[in-house]
């Protein structure tokens, strides 16, 4: 083990042990209860589950490594193994440094306690003394946004605010190996870019961080290099964007076409227009699923059927954030000369954007009208989900820490001054 290796796994594994023998029951209560069960139970027989098989991998300091997989591949079982709440059935495990963990919500707190005596007691259970707490204590609740709450019992929290005040203790320990969880989801947008952004923070101050998330634009922007891993064992080990790919191939959203016939979200508003069959391409997609890069072309297709005569007709499309923000759209009377009026027969529309959009997870809906602004001919919202990986340092035209969700190409002239 290096020096500058944080985490040394090596060959971990583990064993869960599913309907073991019952235990002798104690009280009246557990009496009955096994007797009622008994006629369901298959009683003294051990089935043994293997949550880990010869899990093996390495992190360095200063190293952000994303873990990605299904639900029930072992994720959480390996972090709570790092984290030293559970230990491995057998292998090996080194860690070098302080560990700080934010795995479920709540963990570490009490219920009826306020969040200002949650903070001592989490504090205190991560690890850190009394006057470490009390000298971080305005800036974790600073961080947490929970000032107003302070001596509210935490049972009365939302589990936003749950989440913000169980990450600032967790992040103010200053832990030299950081392990998040999922658990990051339940936060608010604005929250979930402030703790990505402490996570990077730690990075660049020589922490490791371990990031488990379903959120794939996270772990591409965020991660350097990740695990993918499926069954308990580790299946990729390579680069954040060639792992993201791999999975997302895995879970099959790299389906190339989708008929509109009979979906869920098609709105068929009858009439002059079927819309069939929607089509979504992109350069990357034989490497695994719908991830694009900045200014790559994303590419729709859609094949119609006209039944009746169309004038000044109108199809438009919108990219929209995954949680449902648009940021904008396009129609084909954008477009000087293009095709207004359609007679009776079958049509093929190709739309081509050149990617604008930094790292993160999108949609897009298609829709037509009669006119601008007038009845609908049909509507399909969130037709196709996609994510948009960030570049290299090399590659980008920005900083890394420049905020927003689109890339803008803009001119900027200097000139001296003119003084009279």
């Amino acid at each position: 083990m290096s020096s500058e290796t944080a985490i040394s796994v090596r060959g971990v594994g583990k064993t869960f042990r599913v309907g073991a023998s019952q235990a002798r029951a104690t009280t009246l209560g557990e009496l009955l209860y096994q007797k009622l069960r008994s006629p369901f139970a298959r009683r003294g027989r051990d089935v043994r589950f293997e949550a880990l098989r010869d899990v093996s991998f390495e992190a360095r300091r200063g190293e952000m490594l994303g873990i990605v997989g299904r639900n029930g591949a072992g994720k959480s079982t390996l972090l709570k193994i790092l984290s030293q709440i559970t230990p491995p059935t057998r292998g090996e495990i080194d860690l070098r440094g302080r560990v700080g963990a934010l795995l479920e919500v709540g963990t570490g707190f009490h219920p009826e306690l306020t969040g200002r005596e949650n903070i001592y007691l989490n504090g205190s259970i991560l690890g850190m003394s009394r006057r470490d707490i009390e000298r971080k204590f305005d800036s974790i609740v600073d961080f947490a946004e929970t000032e107003q709450f302070l001596d509210t019992p935490v049972k009365r929290y939302s589990s936003g605010m749950f989440v913000r005040l169980a990450f600032a203790v967790a992040a103010h320990l200053q832990p030299d190996i950081l392990i998040v969880d999922e658990v990051l989801a339940v936060g608010d947008l604005a929250f979930q870019r402030k703790c990505m952004g402490k996570m990077e923070s730690a990075a660049h101050e020589g922490k490791t961080v371990i990031l488990v998330s379903h959120n794939m634009a996270a772990i591409s922007q965020l991660c350097t290099r990740a695990l993918l891993i499926d069954g308990g064992s580790v299946v990729a080990d390579d680069s954040a964007v060639a792992v993201v790919a791999r999975y997302l191939r895995q879970m099959g959203s790299a389906e190339s076409e989708i008929t509109v016939s009979g979906r869920q979200h098609d709105e068929d508003f009858g009439g002059s227009a079927k819309l069939r069959v929607i089509g979504f391409s992109c350069p990357t997609l034989a490497e695994g699923g719908f991830a694009f890069r900045w200014r790559e072309p994303l590419v729709f297709d859609m094949r119609f059927d006209v039944l009746a005569p169309i004038r000044n007709a109108v199809i438009g499309l919108a990219v929209q954030t995954a949680d449902g923000v648009e940021l904008f759209g396009s129609h084909q009377i954008d477009q000087p000369g293009a095709m207004r009026d359609f007679e009776p027969g079958e049509y093929t529309c190709r739309i081509s954007i050149e990617n604008p959009l930094r790292a993160g997870n999108y949609t897009f809906s298609i829709g037509g009208e009669h006119g601008v602004g007038k009845a609908p001919l049909f509507l399909v919202r969130d037709a196709f989900r996609f994510d948009v990986h960030e570049l290299s340092a090399d590659e980008r035209p920005y900083p890394r820490h420049v905020g927003g969700v689109v890339n803008v190409e803009t001119r900027w002239q200097f000139g001296a001054a003119l003084h009279a």
